[in-house]
C-alpha cells in the first residue's frame, strides 16, 4: 500500500460533535489559458479534539470511511506542525 494523502485546509464549519467541514484550496494553471486559477474543495473531516474552531488551519489525512461522506481525519493544527 502507498502512503496516505495529506492536505492543508481551513475549517469553515463545525457540524455536530466530532465533524468539521474543511475547505482545501489549490492553485494550478488553467488547461487552455495558463492563467493561475484557484480551485477549492470541501471535505467532511473527523475530529476528536474539541479545541478546533472555525478559521483554524488544519492538516488532514485520508482514512477508512467513517460515515457516508466522512473519509478524512484531522492530524494536527497547522500552527502545531510549523512550530
Amino acid at each position: 500500500m502507498g502512503l496516505k494523502k495529506t492536505k492543508v485546509g481551513k475549517v469553515v464549519r463545525v457540524s455536530g460533535e466530532k465533524t468539521l467541514s474543511v475547505v482545501v484550496e489549490t492553485r494550478r494553471p488553467h488547461p487552455v489559458y495558463q492563467k493561475v486559477v484557484r480551485y477549492s474543495k470541501k471535505y467532511l473531516v473527523h475530529c476528536v479534539d474539541d479545541t478546533i474552531s472555525v478559521g483554524d488551519d488544519v492538516v488532514i489525512t485520508e482514512c477508512r470511511p467513517l460515515s457516508k461522506r466522512k473519509r478524512w481525519r484531522v492530524v494536527a493544527r497547522k500552527a502545531e506542525v510549523v512550530s
